[in-house]
């Protein structure tokens, strides 16, 4: 499910609850978090009457706040808080606090505080309600206007923006059995709370209480907006009993057609995805570009690593012709890189592609399975960075792939070959002259490299590899590697995964 970004604005607010005896933190949420662990996990259900329940997207966001009341905005704060309405497809009601000095206070529900405009709703129908979850605005383009810059809505997903950008890819807050059989289970996020911040604060605080039937977890979220918007998160997990897979800083994603996979039906407009690779670092120098594809069947791949530096669901192709939407502007969509803090041990970076019939379905997912879960009861803890990117996106320091083609062009004879072309740019290819950038190109069994040859591109400044191979079993996927070297210096790795038809 992709949440979709609301504009929407909050009224003053009745703050409830007597106050704490000391500054609220990490160490708070986590008490909570282990004493669910320790108990059987109860389901709060939905709460939704009928009327609200029912609602399509459009009438849904038809449910906006009343404009100029949002909180923290009569201080004039650098930040201000606003909430999502129930209904639709976010049917469960989350509990918020704002956290002002040493008190913490619950912000209580009002249906007073929203219009209901065009969704034909009755607020009186609302009373009993509450908050399905919460957005925060900060001035990231111009000084004197407040953009959203995070929201968090539905189980534990959020999403986060730079300058410049607009809504795209998802981060979640934890994934649990993704891509097995058994089927996927959804933790969700019961109660945040807000640090109320200083007059001239660049940075906000959020925790959240996560739960789930098999796991809990205690979060903290600190916001800093800008052209690369960060978000440090720390997440403290306790499982409730073992787990097929646990899914570490997952990322959810859209790929429907591209460059290396055309469209099957007739449309105007030449890509469509939030994001068009996966892009690892690992401890060793190694770089590792994996381009997506939306498969005829789920697609799970997996790179086994030790104390990865990081990965990302990235957006490269940043030119508005290479999409043509005037709706959607894909170009501007961010990518989002995973930086990991502290040693994270063995495990593997996991993607999941599942086939979507259009561009409504998130399906792709990433994230970090460690090879050693913990056992119930006992604490996890994992610390890491989540960039929001355009303009300064992270990538290797030598070369990188700028585009993935499929197709062989112009043969004088046809075979039945496969056809790709890679084209990569980068510091590493200044100067270079043909005979000093060689590719080093190769493929399973399943597959024979029949032709391939690499030459420099003087629109880009960077070099193209052209390769043409033979899948020997269609029923079996191939996986061709590719890089450059130029003296010394290595490209990052194209890594593709043709699936088996």
């Amino acid at each position: 499910m992709r949440s979709m970004p609301l504009r929407v604005c909050l009224s003053f607010v009745a703050l409830l609850a007597a106050p704490s005896v000391h500054a609220f933190g990490l160490a708070d949420v986590d008490r909570r978090a282990r004493d669910l662990a320790s108990k059987a996990y109860k389901d709060t259900g939905a709460n939704l009457p009928a009327a609200f329940a029912q609602l399509d997207q459009e009438r849904y966001q038809a449910i906006t706040y009343r404009p100029n009341a949002a909180l923290w905005k009569p201080a004039k704060l650098p930040f201000t808080l606003e909430f999502f309405h129930e209904g639709w497809r976010f049917d469960r009601p989350v509990k918020i606090d704002e956290i002002a000095g040493s008190s913490t206070h619950e912000i209580a529900f009002n249906p007073q505080w929203f219009d209901y405009g065009k969704s034909g709703l009755d607020p009186i129908a609302a009373s009993g309600l509450g908050y399905a979850g919460l957005r925060i605005d900060y001035a990231v383009n111009a000084p004197q206007h407040m953009d959203e810059v995070l929201s968090f809505l539905g189980a534990t997903y959020f999403r986060a923006l730079g300058k410049g950008q607009v809504y795209g890819l998802s981060a979640r807050g934890l994934a649990i059995d993704t891509g097995l059989a058994s089927g996927e289970e959804f933790p969700r996020f019961v109660e945040f709370w807000a640090e109320r911040p200083k007059s001239h604060a660049q940075q906000l605080t959020i925790y959240a209480l996560l739960d789930s039937p098999r796991a809990s977890g205690a979060y903290r979220f600190v916001l800093k907006p800008g052209v690369d918007t960060t978000i440090e998160v720390t997440a403290r997990l306790y499982l409730r009993e073992n787990v097929g897979k646990l899914g570490v800083a997952p990322l959810t994603s859209m790929y429907f057609f591209g460059a290396n996979q055309r469209a099957e039906h007739a449309d105007y407009r030449p890509q469509v995805h939030d994001s068009d690779g996966l892009s690892i670092a690992s401890s060793t120098g190694e770089w590792i570009w994996r381009p997506l594809v939306n498969p005829k069947r789920l697609l799970v791949t997996s790179f086994k690593l030790e104390n990865p530096r990081g990965f990302g669901l990235m957006q490269r192709v940043r030119d508005f012709h290479a999409y043509e939407d005037l709706d959607a502007h894909y170009e501007a969509h961010p990518s989002a890189w995973v930086e990991t803090l502290g040693n994270w041990g063995a495990g593997s970076v996991e993607l999941v592609e599942i086939p979507s019939p259009d561009e409504t379905n998130d399906n792709v997912v990433a994230y970090w399975i460690p090879e050693h879960l913990p056992a119930p009861k006992q604490p996890y803890e994992v610390h890491y960075r989540l960039h929001w990117q355009k303009d300064q996106e992270t990538r290797p320091s030598t070369g990188w792939v700028a585009q993935t083609l499929s197709g062989k062009g112009y043969l004088k004879q046809a075979d039945d070959s496969i056809g790709f072309v890679v084209d990569y740019v980068g510091p590493m290819f200044a100067g270079a002259t043909d005979g000093h950038v060689e590719a080093n190109v190769s493929a399973p069994a399943n597959a024979q490299v029949v032709a391939q040859d690499v030459r420099r591109n003087p629109e880009t400044g960077g070099w193209r590899i052209r390769v043409r191979f033979k899948r020997q079993d269609a029923a079996h996927p191939v996986e061709l590697r590719a890089s450059l070297r130029s003296d010394d210096k290595e490209s990052e790795t194209w890594s593709y995964v043709l699936p088996p038809e």
